[in-house]
């Protein structure tokens, strides 16, 4: 039987909450006694005021304030904005619905997106809010962040009080789903250097204290358009992952971000919920053969160049035992980066076969040694993999993905770097990653070949086909047909990068995201968590209530 990685996390973290219970940290010994009692007493009375307590990772505050011009709902962590409206949002099926928008429609060209949108928004200074606002969002947009991706858009325009139409370099028919994270601010009252810190906004909550580093507070807006919010107040705490843990020992929050490292604990008038997600971890499998590129950087590697290789190792794991012993149950297996999205494909998954896989080794010329590595032509089967230093889980999936590699002949080695090393070092090394997006343009921009160069931006891989499907998704003025052709990109019968297919990248798992919540606490169904462990449990806190 492998090892459990969990059980040396979990007793390596637990090593640490206790030091932080020494050093009188948060939480401390405040379980038992009069702090508890204390603790106990202040739940009860935020429940009877609608109010609730929330500590998230401490990277989800944003370091530019809750201006989406800087990123906040967009990015990387992808969320509501809950301060802003946007124009669309996400179904809990990941389709699009609507929010200030009542309808849209594209041209046949996919080159102009006309949307209307509602008369009775106004936001929280009183002023109504129009088609010129979200033009005006747009264009700072465009021109100010360096977190999203605006390059498709060309200018928005206000064509009358209600209708904005939004004019595009290219086709992109997915642009209903940046619509939906894109939070619209007041022209009349943005000002860029202080509007993050004093956000002005029409959505369901308004900021009313930002402790930096700390905390944020938010209340409800009296005036919301889309019906008045359930909880009334919510303090979002930013904690370390160990903090958290402890002031949820000790009563201080209502709900607390953990992972699967504390899963095995139990707290006294909470209970572990775990929510669905896309966040998922694969290794890049560099595609070509290692070499010398323009810039001097080592690029390729020899083992993996094989696509039978690649294809092995991908039918080789067994992602369930990665689950069960790394993630202590809380996951899902992993076959693509969109697994459960409207746009994926479910050719992307394969059984586990190791005796495939090693029949696979064996036809690509990898014969196992007397001390069971395989080797071809005196060349050893070996990888270096690479894991984000400081990330315990990552650096039990990548030991356990070593151990299950050795099963196979394949020997590992395991190594923690920092990012600002990874991304080059990933161009010759498989690197253990964390993506998972609601668009489509995660596949986009994980296999497409990146401009100016001949691959793909974060892995050396290539296709034209591949791209091929992508520019086609990317052009259509229907998602539902764009929705196909993604699918197809992953794999067509004959070529993708899933499945039977090319294999630049393996996915292993998809990791649950785990929260203790207080008893009484009823959080709201929660649609599939894209990657980050973050803002997107609070998503609808608006509808979640107290028993009685």
């Amino acid at each position: 039987m492998r090892r459990k990685y969990s059980a040396v996390l979990l007793s390596a973290a637990l090593a640490l909450s206790a030091a932080f219970a020494a050093s009188g940290c948060v939480g401390g010994s405040a379980g038992t006694g009069a702090a508890a009692r204390t603790s106990a007493q202040e739940a009860e009375q935020r429940a009877r005021a609608g109010e609730v307590v929330v500590a998230l990772d401490p990277d989800s505050e944003p370091a530019a304030g809750f201006d989406p011009a800087y990123g906040w709902g967009a990015g990387e962590h992808v969320h509501e904005p809950l301060i802003q409206s946007t124009l669309t949002v996400t179904n809990p099926d990941l389709t699009i619905g609507y929010d200030l928008a009542t309808d849209y429609s594209v041209s046949e060209d996919g080159l102009a997106w006309t949307v209307t949108i509602r008369d009775d928004v106004s936001f929280t200074d009183g002023e109504p809010l129009t088609a010129e606002d979200v033009a005006f969002t747009y264009n700072t947009v465009k021109a100010s962040s360096s977190v999203s991706d605006f390059t498709m858009l060309d200018y928005a325009e206000a064509a009358d009080v209600r209708t904005v139409v939004f004019h595009m370099n290219r086709p992109f028919s997915i642009w209903p789903y940046t619509m939906a994270v894109t939070g619209i601010v007041p022209e009349h009252a943005y000002d860029s250097a202080a509007y993050g810190a004093s956000p002005v906004g029409s959505g369901r909550y308004i900021l009313k204290q930002w402790d930096r580093g700390q905390q944020v507070i938010l209340e409800a807006n009296p005036d919301y358009y889309g019906g008045e919010p359930l909880m009334k107040k919510v303090t979002i705490l930013f904690m370390e992952e160990d903090a958290a843990f402890l002031a949820a020992q000790a009563g201080q929050v209502d709900l607390a971000y953990t992972s699967a490292t504390y899963s095995d604990q139990q707290i006294e008038g909470y209970e572990l919920a775990s929510c669905a997600t896309v966040d998922n971890r694969g290794f890049n499998l560099p595609a070509v053969p290692e070499q010398t590129d323009a810039q001097g950087r080592t690029v390729g590697n020899d083992l993996t160049a094989d696509v039978r290789v690649r294809r092995a190792i991908n039918m080789g794991i067994d992602r369930q035992e990665m689950i069960d012993h790394v993630l202590n149950g809380y996951g899902s297996p992993a076959y693509s980066v969109c697994d459960q999205m409207p746009w994926y494909s479910e050719a992307s998954e394969v059984e586990y076969d190791p005796e495939g896989a090693a029949a696979l080794l064996d036809e690509a010329g990898w014969k196992t040694g007397d001390d069971g590595v395989r080797e071809k032509d005196g060349v050893k089967a070996e990888l270096n993999l690479l894991y984000s230093a400081g990330d315990s889980v990552r650096q039990a999936l990548a030991a356990d993905f070593a151990d299950q590699l050795g099963d196979l002949g394949i020997s590992c080695t395991l190594e923690g770097v920092g990012w600002d090393t990874a991304y080059d070092r990933a161009l010759s090394d498989p690197l253990i990653w964390g993506w998972g997006a609601h668009t489509p343009m995660e596949l986009y921009n994980i296999y497409h070949t990146a401009a100016g160069s001949d691959s793909a931006l974060y892995s050396p891989y290539a296709s034209d086909t591949v791209d091929r499907y992508m520019d086609q998704a990317l052009a259509q003025n229907d998602l539902g047909t764009s929705y196909q052709l993604w699918k197809q990109a992953q794999w067509d019968g004959a070529e993708g990068v899933t499945g039977e297919g090319d294999i630049p990248w393996v996915w292993l798992v998809n990791i649950d995201h785990l929260y203790w919540v207080r008893d009484g606490l009823q959080v709201a169904e929660q649609k599939i968590h894209p990657h980050g462990h973050g803002w997107s449990v609070v998503n609808n806190v608006d509808q979640w209530t107290w028993k009685g």
